[in-house]
């Protein structure tokens, strides 16, 4: 992608923000994102970020040269490495084969489930919560056939909604 500035190089850095309640997002170069007051680069190793962007290297390396440019943005496999940065929501799918472990590393997990919602009655929340991973063990002990232990989550799935 293009800086939208000068539209010379290629953009590295996006720039949000937000004027009179107005959200804009720029996609600049370097230079066109230091002019904006934007400070660019850091020294290797000097931040947290470094470990991290080293891990995606690692992960996105010369199978994803296969991949190719992702469908949607145009993302190439360099770019990721270079930047560190997904250029779109579809990235997360088209770099998949690559990035699983990472996130798994980084996240615990390899989808996005969100945060909980804050509601007026915060016990209704956790009852629910428990209620859903309740239901997720359920599934897992009837999946390795622990009919006694899916019997009882049953019985304390039905405590709970029955409270409600």
């Amino acid at each position: 992608m293009r800086c939208e500035q000068c539209g010379n190089e290629e953009a590295v850095i996006q720039l949000t923000t937000v004027v009179d309640s107005e959200m804009q997002i720029l996609h600049l170069c370097e230079a066109c994102a230091a002019k904006q007051g934007v400070q660019t680069g850091a020294a290797p190793g000097t931040e947290p970020l470094a470990d991290f962007l080293a891990q995606i290297g690692k992960s996105v390396g010369e199978g994803a040269a296969a991949s190719g440019r992702c469908p949607s943005c145009g993302l190439t496999p360099a770019q990721l490495k270079q930047t560190g940065r997904m250029g779109c929501a579809d990235c997360y799918a088209h770099f998949d084969v690559h990035l699983r472990g990472l996130l798994r590393r980084l996240h615990g997990a390899t989808q996005h489930v969100g945060k909980v919602a804050v509601t007026a009655n915060p016990g209704e929340a956790d009852r629910k919560a428990r209620a859903e991973s309740l239901r997720r063990s359920l599934r897992r002990a009837v999946e390795a056939e622990d009919f006694e232990h899916a019997a009882a989550l049953r019985d304390e799935i039905r405590r709970l909604e029955s409270s409600e």
